[in-house]
């Protein structure tokens, strides 16, 4: 493919550059001012734009916040793939793309609730039908490296055959991980007395499911010395570091009545 005309190459640059701004300057807002605060003719003015320049990149706040999101996908990808390629047991490497979700909520538990909101039928079902694609095909990569990491494992006869491709065996970890975020996360819906840490627990519950897979070795789930070693090998040999560093913070509970 012949390279672009100098003046058509530096015009993409400006619009891209200018796209990075804006998407930093929403970013910023929602971190300030909080999600639903965010306000479209604030965004062009903290970046000297006209409102109209903004709507050139972005037809509408829906378009916005599902830009913003998916931006936020591009960035997961970097320790999902460590986690994924990590030379371990195919089941263990489960447990650390497990890891690699809760590490990045950790450290930006903004991305999480925006992603929250973005999925929800007000926003997407509102945002143009270009943006939920680009949406899309940033998660695919996640989903890809997910799916891989299934298929080695039956590749090993690690994980049994099932009637169930890849692809929809892998809906069961990931509607369990985001089930469990999605409950932790809201203030007071999770009584931590009774579950304990949360996100142990969907450790623990994970082991069970992927025990109920098949998927080798298989793993005493009951057994809470194993799972605290399990936890701590696979985050020291996959991030080099510690659960009490990768498990995400949980909201305050609920003030007394």
């Amino acid at each position: 493919m012949p390279p672009l005309p100098p003046a058509v190459a530096r015009r993409q640059r400006e619009i891209a550059a200018r796209e990075r701004t804006l998407l930093d300057t929403a970013q910023a807002q929602i971190q300030r001012d909080g999600l639903l605060s965010l306000q479209m003719a604030r965004v062009a003015e903290e970046c000297g734009y006209a409102i109209g320049t903004l709507y050139k990149h972005f037809a509408s706040k829906e378009d916005l916040l599902v830009a913003l999101a998916t931006r936020n996908s591009l960035d997961r990808v970097e320790l999902f793939e460590r986690a994924a390629k990590w030379n371990g047991p195919t089941r263990e490497r489960m447990l650390a793309v497990a890891l690699a979700d809760m590490l990045i909520l950790r450290e930006q538990p903004e991305h999480f609730r925006l992603a929250q909101f973005v999925w929800t039928d007000v926003v997407w079902g509102a945002a143009s039908n270009e943006s939920r694609r680009r949406a899309l095909e940033a998660c695919a990569p996640l989903g890809t490296l997910i799916d891989g990491i299934a298929a080695e494992g039956r590749a090993r006869e690690e994980l049994p055959a099932s009637v169930l491709p890849v692809g929809a065996l892998m809906m069961g970890p990931w509607t369990m991980t985001v089930g469990m975020h999605a409950l932790v996360q809201q203030q007071g819906l999770i009584d931590t007395a009774v579950t304990g840490d949360p996100y142990r627990l969907l450790i623990r519950q994970l082991q069970y499911l992927l025990n109920g897979y098949g998927w080798q070795p298989i793993f005493d789930a009951e057994d809470d010395a194993a799972l605290d070693a399990l936890i701590a090998r696979v985050s020291r040999d996959v991030f080099d570091t510690d659960w009490s560093s990768i498990a995400p913070d949980l909201p305050p509970p609920l003030p007394p009545s």
